[in-house]
């Protein structure tokens, strides 16, 4: 069993002569894959390098991305918009009710505007050799590590899915039990109440058995719980697969829920009723936990 969470963290650290760098991405489930990156002013040339990355790794999730650099000292090459810092250090402390610290401030100041390049000096750049791969270097760290948390996640999540499949399967094979005693309790039923209708017996044995038949095949739920059956299976096999199979658990889990509903609502004896309710509920907590499954 090898699923992949959506959930997950990664961080890198290093120094450059320029100052020390991080790297922090974070990820949550999404229906597809987006990513938010925040790169310090001057660092955009990193965008289409990252956002590559991000593609070959994942599929699926919402990822948050951040580069933040503290610089060793205030470089000449760099100016910081002080009217535009103000305005959104005004904006967050309205939004939190506190005035920001220093690591807030050092994330307003990875917004667009607030740090510029000074391009009065063309010898001066940040898209250097050096730095780029410094930098790409330390964004593999951080997504490896959120590819390893996510993996993480996705064998505890697997454990979890593992166990409520076993549950739906020994429901459904108790459904089938259930289903057999209610066609022989609904025949008797119809039978002993149209007799109970026919004292002076004018409707004939040949008519009464077709009636019968009939009713006992409106509550027949063989096909829906046959049906239950084949879904677990793809199940099964889901759970011990690599691939994508996040969609691939939605749908199931929307096939079943059909079938259970199906069972409930045929259902002519409490027992059965029972098993279809349980069901439901086991379902639906397999439904939650797969929406976090790439």
């Amino acid at each position: 069993m090898s699923l992949s969470s959506m959930t997950g963290f990664g961080k890198a650290a290093g120094d450059l002569d320029l100052g020390s760098w991080t790297w922090e991405v974070k990820s949550v489930n999404g229906r597809g894959l987006d990513l938010r990156l925040n790169l310090p002013s001057g660092f955009e040339f990193l965008e289409s390098e990252i956002k590559g990355r991000v593609q070959k790794r994942f599929r699926r999730g919402n990822l948050q991305m951040t580069l933040r650099i503290k610089y060793a000292q205030s470089p000449s090459m760099l100016k910081i918009n002080g009217d535009a810092l103000s305005q959104l250090a005004k904006a967050y402390e309205m939004a939190s009710g506190v005035k920001p610290d220093a690591e807030a401030i050092a994330v307003l100041m990875t917004i667009k505007g607030v740090v510029e390049s000074d391009s009065s000096d063309p010898a001066i750049a940040l898209d250097t050799p050096e730095i780029r791969s410094v930098l790409l270097n330390g964004a593999d760290h951080a997504l490896d590590g959120l590819a390893a948390d996510r993996r993480r996640e996705g064998d505890a999540l697997g454990k979890v899915l593992d166990q409520q499949c076993a549950e739906m399967k020994s429901l459904a094979k108790k459904a089938r039990a259930d289903a057999k005693r209610q066609t022989d309790a609904v025949r008797e039923r119809y039978r002993s109440r149209l007799l109970e209708l026919d004292s002076e017996g004018v409707v004939g044995e040949d008519r009464i058995a077709t009636e019968v038949a009939v009713l006992a095949a409106k509550a027949d739920v063989s096909e829906e719980i046959d049906r239950l059956d084949a879904h677990l299976m793809q199940l099964s096999e889901l759970l011990d697969t690599t691939d994508e199979v996040g969609r691939k658990f939605g749908f199931l889990s929307q096939e079943l829920n059909r079938e259970a509903n199906t069972l409930c609502s045929k259902s002519a004896l409490l027992s059965l009723t029972e098993t279809g309710l349980g069901l439901k509920g086991v379902i639906d907590q397999f439904k939650e936990q797969v929406a976090n499954v790439e």
